[in-house]
């Protein structure tokens, strides 16, 4: 059976705590800290970490020449300058990072973009704000899907266990 323990996390800054604090020490925020429990799971040490051979495949340098390139699917969002950036839309299978600034928007934007992808169903993953918090944002930025009962194709997941989220991901299948 795995093992778990309870720890808190600085929802401001990210600072964490094995007991609950009232003040941040590291961004001095009140009452910012959110229990989170940690399960400890007992895991084979993957191939790349022990140098087996057995299932790795050995990449070598390639000519650029060689390489044989095909245009890609992109999902083309209703944000004209996000798939500009993107070089034409979102590629399927493909991670994103988004990057910058504490409170420039990052969060704001892929809400947007999750909410108004129509007739797709979207998983937004968040290991920093609560559902409530996403929530009161969806309704900020006047998303009426956000509001009514079962017409939703967006989904909120607050999980920061990569583990957790690829089980939802299988589950949910966005």
């Amino acid at each position: 059976m795995a093992k778990t323990r309870t720890v808190y996390f600085c929802q401001s800054c990210g600072h964490e705590s094995a007991k609950w604090l009232g003040k941040c020490p590291s961004c001095s925020q009140w009452n910012t800290f959110v229990e989170e429990i940690i399960e400890k799971v007992h895991q084979a040490v993957p191939d790349w970490k022990s140098g087996s051979t057995s299932t790795q495949r050995s990449n070598k340098p390639a000519a650029i020449h060689d390489i044989i390139f095909s245009e890609e699917n992109r999902l083309i969002t209703p944000d004209k300058e996000l798939n500009r950036v993107l070089g034409g839309g979102i590629v399927s299978g493909s991670i994103v990072l988004i990057g910058g600034e504490p409170g420039i928007g990052k969060s704001t934007l892929m809400l947007q973009v999750a909410l108004n992808l129509p007739g797709l169903k979207v998983l937004y993953i968040s290991g920093e704000e609560s559902e409530q918090q996403i929530k009161m944002r969806a309704e900020r930025l006047s998303d009426l899907e956000a509001k009514i009962p079962g017409k939703s194709h967006t989904y909120i997941l607050t999980e920061t266990s990569t583990q957790n989220i690829f089980k939802q991901i299988e589950i949910l299948q966005p």
